[in-house]
């Protein structure tokens, strides 16, 4: 018997990462595959029993997991930020979101005959979004910046939104049902909310207080905030039955808005084990599925489904647009896009266990009924998206714009350069000093670890085609250059060279296949570069004619100047790297670094009169 079961641990951590592999390669959201199987390990080959292999702990385990996943997509939930994104997505989020669910719940009740209660838990369950679905298909259909950022911030900040509406909705199911008296369900449901956003609070405030002041060293910060959230939700369930998730949503959403508390290295290792988490959870989920309950749920579900893409997402896009610069090609791009998530499926599956188990003969439909909607709008928008998009011209063009590994005084100057002429840039850095300049110099940047998880989520690439390391420390150039081999190419990933490279024999480089093109020639580095620029080099930028050539121009110049990119007269950008040999036509521009003018020589004799 443990023999089976290890296997069986072994092989959902094998099917997690080669699900999550895949979808990494093909570029499609990982859920669709870790659905597909979950279904093929359970129903189909009868391999993985989920509730014979954790008996009476698959609940717990369950709920501590969904607890988890609720409580990191809190810590995201940042109240400043939420003032600075656009009315279109708070809409989205709020009043849309309202709309959403009453939409949904109402075609619920109507076509498949649910009691209110469920249908309207059922809403409640799929007005969630997420960045793991969003963020594959915003990479291949490569929307217009606007409709881009409205998706990406809108499934961030739904995520614990739509969690807590769910949580609500499901409190109030379980506390109406103590009682028949309207008040004591009222007094029920208070408690329920009370206890919850208390102890959330409380446990939130507390661990503030603990990283704020240091009073825990650094390496158990991550460990004693799994701790606290654990012993958060229990606690919370012990003194109010139901509250535990809504309490570790609280505390989430207090420790992310709570002053001078570092929460970023708690977010990516928070990220890391949700990804764990999450992949094995959706397959243990999807192995519970029963095919014939799948079949069972009634030609009403196609009617839910048609409103749930043509109706309820559709109303709540045109209800939070008006009085914005959205144009009708830009809403209806935005109609089609709205994918269901990991959340909507493991709050539904906890949900319908709990309810299942409280006498409600509509619970396990519950699952069936959230596992069709996202299989319906993930593969459904996944296939369908880039063609809309296309034919509704609100793509952007071919991505010209360059991902800047560092955002050091190199990497600034050579993006201004960029940015003067067209191009988009965005630079990453783990350094304040180097962000915060780069920032007063009006260039998008971002603050952390370049190949994070929570950089996956959160980079903005849309207009960016090409990556150039530029980082100071060679090892996050040729890490940086590996992870976004497979976003942009093979041959639009460049590095430039750091000084101990330049000086180092091969036996101690990275091959040019990891570390991809080197830029502006081998006799170049970052050091050299640096010193230009600290002792005021400056750019210049030379258009070639038909007289004056790039041959032409290299002869005038000379040693003067460090040739860096091409601009062709079809705006597109060519760098100089090494082992290719540059010949740019009439109408280019040649964007080069020029060296500092030498003194003029000291006069060993001077003359008096």
């Amino acid at each position: 018997m443990s023999e089976s079961v290890m296997i069986a641990f072994a092989g959902i951590g094998l099917l997690a990462i080669a699900s999550q592999w895949l979808a990494w390669w093909v570029k499609l959201p990982a859920i669709m595959f870790l659905l597909l199987a979950g279904i093929v390990a359970g129903p189909v080959s009868g391999w993985l029993d989920p509730d014979a292999m954790f008996g009476e702990l698959l609940m717990p385990v369950v709920s501590l997991t969904v607890g988890l996943i609720l409580f990191e997509g809190a810590l995201t939930l940042k109240f400043d930020e939420l003032k600075g994104i656009s009315k279109v997505v708070r809409r989205l989020v709020s009043s849309g979101m309202l709309v959403t669910w009453v939409v949904i719940g109402a075609a619920a009740h109507y076509m498949l005959g649910l009691t209110w209660e469920m249908a309207m838990l059922f809403g409640a369950l799929v007005v969630v979004t997420g960045p793991t679905v969003i963020v594959p298909i915003l990479r291949t259909v490569r929307p217009n910046i606007a409709i881009a950022n409205i998706l990406r911030w809108e499934s961030i900040i739904i995520d614990p939104i739509g969690a807590l509406l769910a949580v609500l909705v499901f409190e109030f199911i379980v506390s109406r049902s103590a009682g028949d008296a309207i008040v004591h369900t009222l007094i029920t449901f208070a408690r329920v909310v009370g206890v919850g956003t208390l102890i959330g609070a409380a446990f939130g405030y507390g661990m503030g207080l603990v990283l704020r002041h240091h009073w825990m060293p650094e390496y158990l910060h991550n460990m004693g905030t799994l701790l606290f959230v654990f012993a958060a939700f229990t606690l919370s369930s012990v003194v109010a039955n139901e509250s535990g998730l809504l309490a570790v949503t609280v505390m989430g959403i207090w420790l992310a808005n709570m002053k001078r508390v570092p929460i970023e290295d708690m977010l990516e290792f928070k990220e890391s084990l949700s990804i764990l988490f999450i992949s094995a959870l959706f397959i243990v989920l999807a192995a519970r599925i029963e095919l014939r309950a799948l079949l069972d749920v009634g030609p009403g579900v196609v009617g839910v489904l048609l409103v749930i893409q043509l109706v309820a997402r559709p109303l709540n896009v045109f209800l939070s647009t008006p009085g914005t610069d959205l144009t009708i090609r830009d809403k209806l791009l935005l109609s089609w896009i709205a994918p269901r998530g990991i959340v909507a499926a493991a709050v539904s599956a906890l949900f319908a266990m709990k309810l299942a188990s409280s006498g409600y003969s509509e619970a396990n439909m519950l699952v069936s009924l959230t596992f069709l909607v996202i299989l319906f709008t993930v593969v459904l928008q996944s296939f369908t998206a880039g063609f809309i998009a296309r034919w509704l011209r609100v793509s952007e063009p071919e991505p010209k714009g360059v991902l800047f590994i560092g955002a050091n005084l190199v990497a600034r100057g050579l993006a201004q350069q960029l940015d003067r002429h067209g191009f988009r840039t965005l630079l990453i850095d783990h350094s304040v000093d180097y962000i915060r300049k780069a920032r007063m110099l009006g260039l998008p940047t971002y603050l952390g670890n370049p190949v994070s998880a929570h950089a996956a989520r959160n980079l903005d690439l849309v207009g960016i085609g090409c990556m150039m390391a530029m980082s100071q420390r060679s090892e996050m150039n040729t890490l940086a250059a590996m992870h976004y081999r497979h976003e942009f190419g093979r041959n639009r990933i460049y590095s430039l060279q750091t000084m101990k490279e330049s000086m180092a024999t091969e036996r101690h480089v990275a091959a040019d296949q990891q570390r991809g093109q080197i830029l502006f020639g081998e006799s170049v580095n970052f050091g050299m570069l640096a010193d230009i620029l600290a002792k005021e080099g400056r750019f210049r930028s030379t258009r070639l004619t038909e007289t004056f050539t790039y041959e032409k121009y290299l002869e005038t110049h000379g040693d003067q100047v460090i040739p860096l990119f091409v601009v062709t007269d079809k705006n597109a950008l060519v760098p100089v790297v090494a082992g290719r040999k540059l010949l740019p036509g009439k109408g280019s521009t040649v964007i080069a670094l020029c060296r500092p003018a030498a003194p003029p020589p000291e006069n060993r004799f001077s003359t008096h009169s």
